[in-house]
């Protein structure tokens, strides 16, 4: 049975970096997004894809579908994996946080300043709304998809304050996990 770790942190947080990072130092890894099927669906009408329209889009899945619509896919991802660790980036709901523990997971919360992951995401230009100014960020920020992160960012098993540099933040990675 794989180890399973759920990532939960705002946008820019580093929920990207700590897969990345980890995949490097440690074998047989797979990462899952939960926005990655929005993004496939998106992609088939779009060129670019938009947090916005993510946003919509999960949320109309949801009301059809249930709340647990996008957990219920992981799952059965996570149930054919071979992987020794599969790292869920990008957990969101209590109905993802439930399954992640569910399954035997543990959660790991990504914290970070507001400023500092507003300026990583303009520079990271991943989606096409990620140059808004502070103002509209900080909307996007409270958007219902966002709204329970910090949440179950309190009932996580561990938490990382990301706001240091980038090998500070893979120094803290690393004493958790070695």
């Amino acid at each position: 049975m794989s180890r399973l770790i759920g990532v939960v942190g705002m946008p820019g947080a580093g929920k990207d970096t700590f897969c990345d990072y980890f995949s490097d130092v440690k074998n047989s890894v797979e990462i899952l997004k939960f926005s990655d099927p929005l993004s496939e669906i998106l992609r088939i009408f779009f060129d670019e894809v938009k947090r916005e329209d993510q946003q919509w889009l999960v949320n109309n899945l949801r009301e059809r579908f249930g709340k647990d619509i996008l957990a219920k896919a992981i799952e059965k991802k996570v149930k054919s994996s071979e992987s020794d660790y599969i790292l869920l980036n990008g957990v969101r709901l209590w109905e993802d946080f439930e399954m992640v523990k569910r399954l035997g997971g543990e959660m790991v919360y990504i914290k970070t300043d507001a400023e500092k992951r507003w300026k990583r995401l303009k520079k990271r230009g991943e989606k096409k709304d990620d140059d808004v100014s502070f103002e509209k960020f900080l909307k996007l920020d409270n958007g219902r998809t966002e709204k329970n992160i910090r949440e179950i960012g309190k009932g996580s098993d561990v938490t990382i304050e990301n706001n240091g540099s980038l090998d500070e933040f893979k120094d803290k990675i690393v004493d958790i996990y070695e």
